[in-house]
C-alpha cells in the first residue's frame, strides 16, 4: 500500500488569542482570592503560604450569635457551634490545635474565617470551640495555637481521630537551618532517649530541620514529656504525631 505523502512542511497553527489567555493562565496559576494581602482598618495582612511550623501564642476571643448565618471570608455560612476559628494570616481550611494555658484545655478547629482585627488577639473562635476551652465565660485567654494541617490531605500529616490520646507521639525540642547543629542534637537525643529523627522542611522558600526526641504512645504522655523538655533548657517544645 503507498502512502503519498508531501514534502513541503505544514505551517504550524497559531493558538487563538483565547488559548493563549488560557495557557497563560495555567502557567501562571493565580492564589484563592482568601489566600491574598488584604487591608482591615488601613494594615495590610499578608495570608501564610504554608501552616508548617506556625507556633503562636497570645490572647483569643469568641464570636457568637451576631455573626451566626453570615458568611466567612472562606465562603462558609458562620455557623456558631461548629468548632471553627477566625485567625488573621494562617491558610484557610488549616486545622489547629489550641490550648488554654490558664486552664491547661486544649481542643483542634477547623481555620474557616479571618479576624480578629482587635488589638492583641490572634484568634477568634466560634462559640463551640470556646465553650470547650472555658473562654465563653471570660471573654478572652491567652492561648497557644499549634498547626496541625489539613485533613485527609496525604502530604499532611494531621488526620482527624476519634480519639487524640492514642497513637504515636514525639516531642519537638528544636529547629534549625544549619542541619550540623540538628544532627549534633538528635545523636545526643538518641543517646539519652532510644529516639530521635530529624524532619526536613521549607517554609516561606527557607530550609529548616526540624529534631524530635522520645516516642510515645499517648498524647498526655508527650504533652508530659513536653514540659519537661521546656523547663530543661528547650523552651518552646510541643509535642508531634509520627502518625
Amino acid at each position: 500500500m503507498a502512502v503519498v505523502m508531501s514534502c513541503a512542511p505544514k505551517k504550524p497553527t497559531q493558538p487563538s488569542s483565547a488559548q493563549q489567555q488560557t495557557q497563560g493562565a495555567t502557567k501562571q496559576k493565580s492564589k484563592p482570592a482568601s489566600q491574598k494581602p488584604y487591608t482591615v482598618l488601613g494594615k495590610r495582612y499578608e495570608p501564610l503560604e504554608s501552616y508548617m511550623g506556625f507556633v503562636q501564642t497570645g490572647t483569643a476571643s469568641w464570636y457568637g450569635k451576631d455573626f451566626h448565618g453570615k458568611r466567612t471570608s472562606n465562603g462558609e455560612t458562620y455557623n456558631m457551634n461548629n468548632m471553627t476559628a477566625a485567625h488573621k494570616t494562617l491558610p484557610l481550611g488549616v486545622f489547629i490545635k489550641v490550648k488554654n494555658t490558664d486552664n491547661g484545655r486544649e481542643t483542634i478547629v477547623r481555620v474557616n474565617d479571618r479576624g480578629p482585627f482587635v488589638k492583641e488577639r490572634i484568634l477568634d473562635l466560634s462559640y463551640a470551640a470556646a465553650k470547650q476551652l472555658g473562654v465563653d465565660v471570660v471573654g478572652t485567654a491567652p492561648v497557644r495555637i499549634e498547626a496541625l494541617g489539613y485533613q485527609g490531605a496525604e502530604q499532611d500529616r494531621y488526620r482527624a481521630l476519634e480519639n487524640y490520646d492514642k497513637g504515636v507521639y514525639s516531642v519537638q525540642i528544636g529547629s534549625f537551618k544549619d542541619l550540623r547543629n540538628a544532627e549534633r542534637l538528635m545523636s545526643e537525643m538518641r543517646n539519652i532517649f532510644g529516639f530521635s529523627e530529624i524532619e526536613h522542611t521549607t517554609v516561606n522558600g527557607e530550609h529548616f530541620h526540624r529534631v524530635y526526641a522520645g516516642k510515645f504512645t499517648s498524647l498526655k504522655a508527650a504533652e508530659q514529656a513536653e514540659e519537661e523538655f521546656s523547663t530543661h533548657g528547650y523552651p518552646g517544645s510541643f509535642a508531634v504525631s509520627l502518625e
